[in-house]
């Protein structure tokens, strides 16, 4: 089955149910939250050893397990080429989701 997804969403709210829905492979919950982790660590890195050119990592780190994801285990689109914003929101809102429970690991 082919999922669409809506052209306009009014709020991050609105969106946050579709991009769950987008994200129900558990392997592909997983390289999301390893990969959003792996952000958070580079950025760390490169602000404790002033290195900043590590930052160049954190899109092809974030994006990459994202996309992996997306491609091989969900077998979708990421919703990141049509509402980039609201695709960035939804990783860190799903993180602090895994992170507290109210999503499965």
């Amino acid at each position: 089955m082919i999922r669409t997804m809506p052209e306009k969403f009014s709020s991050f709210k609105e969106f946050y149910p579709y991009y769950l829905q987008e994200h129900k492979n558990r392997t592909s919950r997983r390289l999301h939250v390893i990969g959003s982790v792996l952000v958070l660590v580079i950025i760390a890195t490169a602000i404790a050893s002033s290195n900043w050119a590590l930052l160049w990592l954190v899109p092809l780190v974030g994006y990459g397990f994202a996309w992996v994801g997306h491609f091989f285990f969900e077998k979708n689109k990421p919703a990141t080429f049509k509402h980039p914003l609201y695709s960035l929101m939804g990783d860190w809102v799903m993180l602090k989701d895994v992170l507290t429970g109210r999503l499965p690991w």
